[in-house]
């Protein structure tokens, strides 16, 4: 051995060939890698995981200018991937009346008359999010409700489905719906006792009669909303969306610019997935763009349609009738001819389809018309994709493993409809509901998000939901159907590796590998601990990694 050899073994070690920018350290990591589920460290270079391992392996990647991050023992997992949610409506929702909680009509009209007070005079009152089982025992409001609080400037609030949109006086005048407006296809003007004079309800495609006349947001107003929704997305660990919008063709265009504009910046802290409307699919597909088109920040490529309405609505398509109205089973919002056509057009033009869907019929019937366009189209790895699979009959269960469809589910809306749903389509078609469970053991592949603003961004109120199904006024301590809960590990797994995939995205995200993107979360609790499980609601995330930069802190 020659002497310089000799005295280099000798030497203190030297930088590592590729020195880590990040090392995060002695804590409790689930990878969501089933080869290797568990490890102490993980160690970033740039924007990407370099190594998963042991506390020992991992720092030895450290080197001088390393940032390193003492977990203490705290529970790491991958970023969360919200399959589901509406970033400009949700950064709106934080500046808007909020009267979801209003505990009566007293309550709902305080809310409205100080957002009255501090808002232009030009603008309308939108917003909203109300619940009428919560504030009106189960009535609906009318137009009479805001115009006693509310009456010399249009006043249009939603239902916090989204699906029924309540209008003042001021509104419904300014949109011309009078006694002789007939229902639009896809939609109700529910009527008063007279069954002529408009209530102020309007029920999916009516709400179009008075949206076409609410001003669109301006360039700054959506760039504060994009702001507003990214700092909430950081704060519960929110590291990738599906963004399914919802937005008009021009606020659409405009939101794309923001996100683009943010991400060339550098200043985006949440990868953004946009999806245009299917029945939009040509703005596209007339430019050649394909599923998946982007980059690590900004994508498109994928477009939504609706089959049907809501359950809260009673417009969600039904085999059978609502207990609670003999003569409706709810409503297409776009017919089944209408949506095979439409399906089989973006399919054929590469582009990624999802399909909102909620009564059993609605989801038994796009299950078929998915088939047939996949007969029609040919093979191809499509994943087609329900959103929010809310009521099936079991004998479709199977279906979405053989058809390779994915249920794209939102959790929290078991414990928040648990509260009412019986009352809507009574208890046998509840037991088939929200079927975590039979979907999972049924083969299938779920994504989980929130649907916010429909519901909270909050991840861990939605994996509690999963979880536990303890309904929010607290009835069923032991669970809603509790014969449909999940594990905490499948839960989380339906958060970020089935977002991913659902995607098309699982080569980069939904788990903690080595080679994938550097989004990573730190928990307050072990949610995977027994012991954690009545608890995990009450978690908080504390650190939350994007590309391997901190987006968020926790003090």
């Amino acid at each position: 051995m020659s002497s310089l050899l000799f005295f280099a073994l000798l030497a203190p070690a030297a930088e590592p060939a590729v020195a880590a920018d990040l090392v995060v350290h002695n804590g409790k990591v689930w990878t969501g890698d089933p080869a290797r589920p568990e490890v102490q460290a993980v160690a970033v270079w740039r924007d990407r995981i370099l190594k998963v391992g042991t506390d020992a392996e991992v720092k030895a990647l450290a080197g001088a200018n390393t940032r390193l991050i003492d977990l203490k023992g705290g529970r790491l997992v991958p970023g969360f991937y919200d399959s589901h949610v509406h970033f400009l409506s949700g950064g709106q929702s934080l500046s808007h009346v909020d009267l979801k909680d209003a505990k009566d009509e007293a309550e709902f009209g305080k809310r409205l008359v100080a957002f009255d007070k501090n808002t232009p005079r030009e603008r309308w009152l939108v917003g909203g999010l109300w619940d009428h089982d919560r504030t009106f025992g189960g009535a609906l409001p009318t137009f009479e409700t805001l115009d006693k609080f509310v009456k010399d400037r249009p006043v249009f609030v939603q239902r916090y489905d989204g699906h029924m949109g309540l209008a003042n006086s001021a509104a419904l005048k300014r949109a011309g719906i009078t006694a002789d407006t007939k229902d639009p296809p896809g939609g109700v003007i529910y009527r008063l006792a007279d069954g002529k004079t408009p209530s102020g309800i309007l029920k999916d495609n009516a709400m179009a009669l008075v949206e076409r006349f609410i001003p669109e947001p301006n360039d700054e107003e959506i760039l504060e909303a994009v702001l507003a929704a990214q700092k909430a997305l950081a704060e519960n660990g929110v590291t990738s969306v599906q963004d399914l919008d919802g937005s008009g063709a021009e606020t659409r265009r405009k939101l794309f610019r923001v996100y683009q504009r943010l991400a060339h910046e550098g200043k985006l802290t949440c990868r953004i997935d946009l999806r245009w409307p299917l029945g939009a699919y040509r703005e596209l597909s007339t430019t050649g763009t394909t599923a998946d088109f982007g980059n690590d920040f900004v994508r498109i490529g994928g477009v939504k349609g609706f089959m049907d309405g809501s359950l809260g609505s009673s417009t969600a398509k039904m085999f059978e009738p609502y207990t609670s109205d003999e003569k409706n089973t709810g409503v297409y919002v776009t017919a089944p001819d209408t949506m095979r056509s439409l399906i089989r057009s973006a399919d054929a033009a590469g582009l990624n389809v999802c399909v909102h869907a909620i009564g059993d019929q609605a989801n038994a019937v796009l299950l078929d018309l998915f088939a047939d366009v996949a007969k029609q189209n040919g093979s191809r790895d499509r994943r087609f994709r329900v959103e929010h699979v809310q009521h099936l009959r079991p004998q479709d269960y199977p279906r979405f493993k053989e058809l390779n469809v994915i249920a794209s589910m939102q959790p929290y809306h078991v414990i928040d409809d648990g509260r009412w749903a019986q009352g809507r389509i009574g208890a046998k078609r509840c037991a088939s509901s929200y079927a975590y469970r039979s979907l999972l053991d049924a083969g299938a592949k779920l994504a989980f998000g929130s649907d916010w603003p429909v519901a909270p961004l909050d991840v861990l109120a939605g994996v509690d939901a999963a979880v536990n199904r303890r309904t929010l006024d607290g009835k069923h301590p032991n669970g809603w159907f509790p014969d449909q809960r999940i594990t905490v590990a499948e839960a989380v797994a339906a958060y970020t590796t089935g977002s991913a995939f659902a995607a098309h995205q699982e080569k980069d995200r939904g788990s903690i590998e080595a080679g994938k993107l550097a989004d990573f979360v730190l928990l307050s609790r072990d949610v995977f601990a027994p012991a954690e499980r009545d608890r995990i609601a009450e978690t908080k995330v504390l650190l939350t990694v994007v590309g391997g930069k901190v987006v968020f802190e926790r003090k």
